[in-house]
């Protein structure tokens, strides 16, 4: 029993004392860093139902873009499931630092005429793997950094994920509230128009005009209702929410732009030196090397060295005791197919990682001139673009009232206005998400001291 209970314990000290919680306390810490956020690996503790109430606080308040991601980092089931992907290298590491278990024979001959029993016992243990157990378990130590560090960077793209799907919910809300009091607005012109043409004192054109104004207001509200269900249960997925806990709320407009924008000075250097998929495709090819090397240093070696000892007792009772070699010599095969395979697998990932250093370079240009573009867009309609065309529409809606302009005249004031309306948002909520992307371009928050800043103390 005693046995039985310490065997684990020695197993785990041979593997580095590989555990989950150091594992999810380095991908917290690197996540902290990036993100100011905190994970959570829900595996049945006493701190799930902390969490879980904390999440059931923060849907009873006002989501905010930062809240909402918080809400995904502790909640989102297909990130619960990729932690597993740490468990499973774990085990991996543990299984890595164990020798192979000793192999036991025993062969029993009856000699005829029956003369006694020819008995032969032998255990045998590959002592090949005492050479090479250093080494596997460095190379699964660092498969377990590796998915450290890509569990870490599926985190940052949630979270970029979400934010993207949260101001794109907000946007179609601001400019759904927008267009209903639009709606309104004509709702109450076209029952102006009908008593004045019930009167007499108007057309049946620019009654249908009005009506026509009406219908098609009603129109765009139902299609940007429908819309925003669907950014809603979009963003509900990315939450991995369901049942009441859908009924939370945002603000109704999308926050306001910074008055200054962050520096993006050697952006493109801070993302070579702290994006973790590339950190993780340098991990990649290291691995690949050491397994090579390993490979090439053991190509002649013997595939297994079985040494033990046998015994073997004749029928009159003599007994012959003595130890035992097997050896698989690599006289044909020497791995060559395996090292070929490796050389180019090695070459693989080297070009791979050229390329995408290459494109984050490239992702990080986009995502820059994108939020700038943003920004000026968002500037120039909101200061420039609206405001004339809400002079025009409050202008042509007066000479309108005097009868100096007809029904035609104030649905197409109407239809720039609410075009202008919508442009505004739209490069509003363009420079958040531009803001977003260019974050999870870097490989994370684009406040606060970089990652080359920090190193650099």
């Amino acid at each position: 029993m005693k046995m039985r209970s310490i065997l684990p314990a020695i197993a785990l000290i041979a593997a580095g004392c590989a555990t989950p919680k150091g594992s999810l306390d380095r991908v917290q810490a690197t996540v902290a860093e990036r993100t100011g956020k905190r994970v959570h690996w829900n595996r049945g503790g006493a701190e799930d139902a902390q969490i879980k109430q904390g999440v059931q606080t923060s849907l009873g308040r006002e989501l905010t873009a930062e809240s909402a991601v918080q809400i995904a980092l502790l909640n989102n089931r297909d990130l619960q499931a990729l932690f597993e992907e740490i468990g499973i290298s774990q085990a991996d590491l543990i299984e890595a630092g164990l020798l192979s278990n000793p192999s036991l024979a025993a062969s029993f001959r009856f000699p005829n005429p029956p003369s006694g029993t020819n008995i032969e016992y032998s255990i045998a243990q590959n002592f090949l793997d005492l050479l090479v157990l250093p080494l596997r378990k460095r190379i699964a130590a660092a498969q377990l950094a590796q998915t450290e560090t890509r569990v870490a960077d599926a985190v940052l793209k949630l979270a970029a994920d979400v934010k993207t799907a949260f101001y794109t919910l907000q946007a179609r809300q601001q400019l759904l509230d927008r267009l209903r009091v639009i709606s309104d607005t004509i709702e109450t012109a076209a029952e102006f128009t009908k008593r004045l043409h019930d009167a007499g004192n108007t057309s049946d054109l620019e009654l249908a005009n009005q009506q026509g104004s009406y219908e098609q207001s009603r129109l765009e509200v139902a299609q940007a209702e429908l819309q925003v269900r669907r950014d809603r249960e979009r963003l509900n997925r990315l939450l991995g929410l369901w049942g009441p806990n859908t009924n939370w709320t945002t603000a109704d407009h999308l926050p306001e732009l910074p008055k200054q924008e962050v520096s993006l000075q050697r952006l493109e250097s801070r993302a070579i030196a702290q994006r973790l998929d590339l950190q993780a495709r340098r991990m990649q090819l290291d691995l690949l090397g050491q397994s090579l090397a390993l490979r090439t240093k053991t190509r002649f070696f013997p595939s297994g060295i079985q040494v033990g000892v046998d015994t073997e007792r004749d029928p009159d009772g003599q007994r012959v005791t003595g130890p035992t070699l097997d050896l698989e010599l690599p006289i044909f095969n020497q791995g060559q197919g395996e090292i070929a395979k490796l050389t180019a697998q090695y070459r693989q990932a080297q070009r791979e990682l050229e390329a995408m250093a290459v494109n984050i370079r490239s992702e990080v240009r986009e995502a820059r001139d994108q939020l700038i573009a943003a920004r000026d867009l968002t500037s120039y309609i909101g200061k420039r673009l609206l405001p004339t065309q809400q002079q025009a529409l409050n202008l042509t809606l007066q000479q309108y009232n005097f009868m100096l302009k007809g029904a035609y005249d104030l649905l197409l004031a109407k239809q720039n206005e609410v075009a202008a309306e919508r442009s505004y948002i739209e490069a509003w909520r363009d420079y958040w998400i531009a803001r977003a992307e260019l974050e999870r371009a870097v490989g994370g928050s684009l406040s606060g001291k970089s990652y080359i800043d920090r190193t650099k103390r």
